[in-house]
């Protein structure tokens, strides 16, 4: 079972991750300091980002601007939205 961490993103202490999402200090920083749920709803938003604003990994600024919107995200700041994406209230 994972470790509790506590949250950057939701500011509480929540399920963390089972591994570090990719190798290096800055993976690790996320495995550390960001819950599962942060990290499925930041896949979620990437995955949004990428389709509206139709950008290629191929391309290195597209890449580096995925990676400045997930540190935003994950930091709790003010990060991008997709155009024309309205988030469901909860019921």
């Amino acid at each position: 079972m994972p470790a509790k961490v506590f949250c950057r993103k939701y500011q509480q202490e929540l399920e963390g991750m089972v591994s570090a999402p990719f190798p290096g200090p800055k993976g690790l920083d996320i495995f550390n300091h960001v819950s599962i749920k942060a990290w499925q709803d930041w896949q979620a938003h990437q995955v949004r980002l990428i389709n509206e604003k139709q950008l290629s990994m191929i391309n290195a600024e597209h890449r580096k601007f995925l990676q400045q919107e997930m540190d935003k995200f994950l930091s709790n700041q003010d990060f991008e939205m997709a155009s024309g994406y309205v988030p469901t209230k909860p019921a």
